[in-house]
């Protein structure tokens, strides 16, 4: 599936912003890498600092990817991981500062939220630092009945 625009008159944000839902091939991030790896040092405290070949992984190993453009410039990027049956995760969701309280993080989300390997899983996690209500006013609630367990990489110990 190729990449595949949003028309910006089915949304209620300017028509200046483009809002791009990603084939498979991911061809026009690819060839934006550094804008893209500029926008997630600029605007994710957790996204500092990748560099472009872990990128093109990271965009390689994702189900969806959605990606907002004004002018020429990134100002909105959010991806999503799936099975495709049983569960999927959001990721890196981020909206520029000056572009936020706009509506573009919910088209963002709501794109991710449709594509085919998401919209089949019969739940959606995502994780989440200082976004709580704003994913709770788009229909997602803490997990109250489940933990959260991070184990970092592990370093290369054969000397």
């Amino acid at each position: 599936m190729p990449a595949r625009p949003i028309p910006a008159e089915a949304a209620s944000a300017p028509a200046t912003i483009r809002l791009i839902a990603h084939g498979p091939l991911k061809l026009r991030l690819l060839l934006r890498l550094g804008a893209l790896q500029q926008f997630l040092d600029a605007h994710s405290f957790w996204a500092c600092g990748r560099s472009r070949q872990d990128l093109r992984r990271m965009l390689g190993g994702s189900s969806a990817v959605v990606s907002a453009w004004r002018n020429g410039e990134l100002i909105g990027f959010g991806r999503a991981t799936s099975d495709g049956v049983f569960r999927a995760v959001l990721w890196d969701v981020a909206v520029a500062e000056g572009s936020q309280g706009q509506g573009l993080g919910r088209r963002i989300v709501e794109e991710l939220l449709r594509a085919p390997a998401i919209k089949r899983a019969e739940r959606i996690y995502l994780m989440t630092t200082r976004g709580a209500g704003f994913y709770e006013r788009l229909g997602f609630s803490c997990g109250h009945t489940q933990t959260l367990l991070v184990r970092d990489r592990l370093g290369d110990s054969s000397g």
